[in-house]
């Protein structure tokens, strides 16, 4: 919008934030059944199981992670326009797009924060034992942090443009570095809202049931679409001139190259042409013979009167 470039960013966010909150309500809502069906199911197969691991709740991601495209694009659209965007429509078209890929999303995304976790968690209890396996906890964060950064782009990179699948990591990995400071200011308003989220649930503590209450009512009408829409709106922009730049010049690259082939094309039929002209020269017919009469030219019978008019017509060519 026109008033935007006078407008502080800060303030922009903020007003697009307040107003949207119902749509983004309701985004939650849509991605909170998938996400509290899947969630029961894991659950019951880790207590049926005995295993009452964390990690196999964790799993959910996987079989979650489709319906969350939805999310990413229904915020994608709402953080970059102050137009009302059709929530269930604009979801579901997400999701049916979008479906298997992102199912590849959630499972890179389950193994990424399985060895975060798994290695955070065994190189902090090694080195109460030995300091120096901080330094592999210390790299251990910062590789988890690096794969965060990426979860910021490869969901709306995805959802946006057809790029193949090994280009969306690329790219993406290549922004958290080239766009750093972008990433850590989605990562501070992340951890702001993280803040809001844990002193609500602060407010409720002595009381088991309504700390439930409220964690349910965050995980279902708002952490994953605010928390998306807070990274849309400090990363998307960024991420939309780089894709874009590089597929316009790989749009002029594919143009180059078309106008290569189709020069080539024609250098390959202009001398297909020269060579049949030099087959009818050398080609001597008789004045005399009968034009119906069919001679052998070229790997196939041809009337002699056809060839008589290749002939003429390759000579008039030479002659302009």
């Amino acid at each position: 919008m026109a008033s935007d470039n006078k407008t502080l960013p800060i303030t922009i966010f903020f007003s697009r934030l307040f107003r949207g909150i119902p749509r983004l309500i309701l985004t939650n809502l849509l991605f909170a059944v998938p996400l509290g069906a899947f969630f029961g199911i894991f659950y019951l197969i880790n207590k049926l199981t005995g295993l009452n691991s964390n990690l196999l709740l964790l799993a959910l991601i996987i079989p979650v992670f489709p319906f969350y495209a939805g999310v990413v694009k229904v915020t994608a659209l709402m953080s970059q326009s102050d137009d009302k965007v059709r929530v269930v429509s604009t979801f579901i078209s997400g999701v049916r797009e979008n479906f298997l890929p992102f199912l590849l999303h959630g499972t890179v995304l389950y193994l990424a924060v399985f060895f975060s976790y798994w290695s955070i968690s065994l190189y902090a209890q090694l080195g109460q034992k030995m300091p120096m396996f901080y330094t592999l906890l210390v790299i251990s964060a910062i590789i988890a942090l690096l794969f965060l950064f990426m979860f910021f782009y490869i969901p709306s990179m995805t959802v946006t443009f057809s790029v193949k699948l090994p280009s969306v990591y690329k790219n993406s990995f290549l922004m958290v570095f080239g766009e750093f400071k972008y990433n850590l200011l989605a990562l501070f308003g992340l951890f702001l809202f993280f803040v809001i989220c844990s002193t609500v649930l602060i407010c409720c503590s002595g009381n088991v049931i309504a700390i439930v209450i409220a964690t349910i009512a965050l995980a279902a009408l708002f952490i994953p679409s605010i928390s998306t829409f807070i990274i849309q709106s400090a990363t998307f922009r960024r991420m939309y001139l780089m894709v874009a730049d590089n597929s316009s010049q790989n749009t002029e690259v594919d143009a180059k190259l078309a106008k290569k082939q189709r020069e080539l094309e024609a250098a390959r039929k202009r001398e297909e042409t020269r060579e049949f002209n030099e087959e009818l020269k050398k080609l001597e017919l008789e004045n005399g013979g009968d034009d119906e009469e069919y001679i052998y030219f070229n790997g196939r019978m041809v009337k002699r009167g056809a060839v008589r008019k290749l002939q003429q017509q390759a000579a008039e060519s030479e002659e302009k």
